[in-house]
């Protein structure tokens, strides 16, 4: 009898030490969970509209302050319903509540942060922009961009006049890579590339590479084919193609379109930029897109000095950007808008501007949601399409619509970047801010190259 208490309590004593541990660990799942949600609710970076009272309302429990930038009186004018507290070397920040900000100064500073105001929790960048007013386009484009140099898109063998099968460039060569030069020489596209090849009667050609972000130089031998050709066995390509829509238009006729970059399709690397050009493109079929099958729009595009609408200067990972023509300046763009930052976003009504007709129209959506913690720079905003009739043409979005301009409350506030393959009444979007500061550092380098 003694024994089996003794068991029974030993069982007991396992029974609640396994509950401490499933509930230490669901309290730790639990905080984790919050840490992580109120963490991504606050974005690494806020950007404020220079002379611009905003308010930021994220109702989370965090506190800190704005640090004085040297030689300001102060670096950003804080106020919590009505009151202001500003120390006397920094401003103190409540994000429990709604707090108005405004700065005079576009400059930079930064806001350290503290979980229920004394766990160091996370560093703010914010940064004061000019306010600035945008031209909405929302208009399809026939997009031309030539690489520099030639991307490898693979590498692989070829039987040689022996019948023994040759493949020099391997595991010298990967798919992404950039031929940029042959023996120092500069190579301009493909059939340039191939007949320098072709005439090097087997000599050792060094070849320029550029990998990721690393350049280096490499020595290849190529080899007879089975018609007498000397070949490296690799395939290349110089150019790449296909229809967008325009996003807007600055005062200086400077345009972002896309909202992504310009990937190449076999090796999804994005396409290092030597020149491009838009043409103007005629819509002459649309696929409506359905669950699994993406949409797309599919244009007629005049290659032609006669229907350019603009030069590409940069291909990045928040779009392209360039110059456009008077063309488009002058029939293309829509009433100048405001922009809206991500703060500004609400979940809701909205519109998205673009062309699945003859000319750009709104056509109504709802943001889902918005993520202002989101490391993937183009999916900013979920929303979904609930216009009738843009749902009876396309379906939603489809391919050929990124760069569709998203407004909301009078405002350019994204645009459209991906459809969801298996919804494609649902996509993302890119902030517009997120594509103004590289359409800012564009601008810059090209300022720089046409001084010096």
């Amino acid at each position: 009898m003694i024994n089996l208490k003794k068991k029974q309590s030993r069982k007991w004593k396992a029974y609640r030490r396994f509950l401490k541990i499933v509930l230490t660990v669901t309290l730790l799942t639990i905080l984790g969970i919050s840490y992580k949600q109120i963490y991504d609710s606050i974005p690494s970076t806020i950007r404020l509209k220079a002379g611009v009272e905003q308010i930021l309302d994220l109702n989370v429990p965090v506190e800190g302050t704005i640090m004085k930038s040297i030689g300001s009186d102060r670096a950003v004018e804080v106020s919590e319903q009505g009151e202001s507290n500003i120390p006397s070397d920094s401003i103190y920040i409540n994000l429990n509540n709604a707090v108005s900000l405004m700065a005079n100064d576009t400059q930079a500073y930064r806001m350290n942060l503290k979980l229920f105001g004394f766990i160091p929790f996370k560093q703010v960048d914010i940064e004061v922009i000019q306010d600035m007013m945008l031209y909405p386009v929302g208009r399809p484009v026939g997009i031309y961009v030539k690489t520099d140099g030639v991307l490898v898109i693979g590498v692989g063998e070829f039987e040689g006049p022996d019948g023994k099968q040759q493949s020099p460039a391997k595991y010298l060569l990967k798919s992404g890579d950039y031929i940029l030069k042959v023996d120092g020489v500069e190579v301009e596209g493909k059939d340039q590339f191939i007949q320098t090849v072709e005439e090097s009667q087997g000599e050792k050609l060094v070849l320029t590479v550029r990998r990721g972000e690393e350049e280096f130089e490499l020595s290849i031998r190529p080899e007879l084919n089975q018609s007498a050709e000397y070949k490296l066995g690799v395939w290349v390509r110089d150019n790449a193609q296909g229809v967008g829509t325009v996003t807007f238009v600055d005062e200086q006729g400077n345009f972002g379109a896309l909202g992504h970059g310009i990937s190449d399709v076999d090796t999804s690397a994005l396409m290092m930029l030597k020149s491009g050009t838009l043409y103007q493109t005629e819509i002459i079929a649309i696929k409506k897109g359905s669950n699994g099958t993406p949409g797309e729009i599919t244009g007629m595009i005049e290659y032609s000095d006669r229907y350019i609408l603009g030069e590409i200067t940069a291909n990045t990972e928040k779009g392209i950007y360039g110059v456009c023509s008077n063309e488009l300046w002058e029939n293309g763009v829509g009433e100048a808008l405001p922009i809206g930052l991500k703060q500004e976003i609400k979940k809701g009504a909205a519109q998205i501007l673009c062309c699945v007709g003859k000319e750009a129209k709104y056509y109504d959506v709802e943001i889902k949601e918005v993520y202002l913690q989101n490391n993937n720079v183009n999916r900013g905003i979920l929303l979904e399409v609930t216009d009738p009739e843009l749902l009876a043409t396309t379906g939603g979005i489809v391919q050929g619509m990124s760069g569709s301009p998203v407004i909301q409350n009078g405002k350019l506030v994204g645009a459209v970047t991906h459809v969801l393959v298996n919804d494609p009444t649902r996509g993302y979007a890119i902030f517009i801010e997120n594509m103004l500061e590289t359409a800012n550092q564009v601008a810059e380098e090209q300022a720089k190259k046409d001084a010096s």
